[in-house]
């Protein structure tokens, strides 16, 4: 959400303007750290929000932003390596297709209903429902 905060203003979006952007995960995978945190801070007040609001929302700035060029993309992207092909066993060519490929990300949103299957099979056996 910051992210997308910070390009509005590195762009100057105004009202005429979209971003999208998605929220991975549902708050039912956040409640034990809101317990975490009530037992180290206390209960969240209004005052909490309102501080927090202007530190973390009014307080973005594009300091640390960088428009990226083809190259700077391009190193970036080959990051992935160690965790895709090292950590979870994923090719090299399937790194390579996610650049190349004009069509990989778009068959991955196809695939939306057997992600959801996944994750709520995931959420069950972790006991979120």
């Amino acid at each position: 959400m910051l992210t997308a905060i910070k390009m509005a203003k590195y762009y100057e979006m105004d009202e005429n303007d979209i971003i999208i952007t998605v929220l991975t995960d549902s708050m039912e995978l956040y409640h034990s750290r809101i317990g975490e945190m009530r037992q180290e801070f206390g209960e969240y007040t209004d005052n909490n929000a309102a501080a927090d609001y202007a530190r973390w929302i009014l307080g973005q700035s594009t300091g640390d932003m960088l428009e990226l060029r083809y190259p700077d993309r391009r190193r970036i992207h080959n990051l992935k390596y160690y965790t895709w092909v090292e950590q979870q066993g994923r090719t090299y060519q399937e790194i390579q297709d996610q650049w190349y490929q004009p069509n990989y990300w778009t068959d991955v949103q196809k695939q939306a209903d057997e992600i959801d299957e996944l994750i709520i099979a995931f959420n069950q056996d972790v006991g979120l429902m």
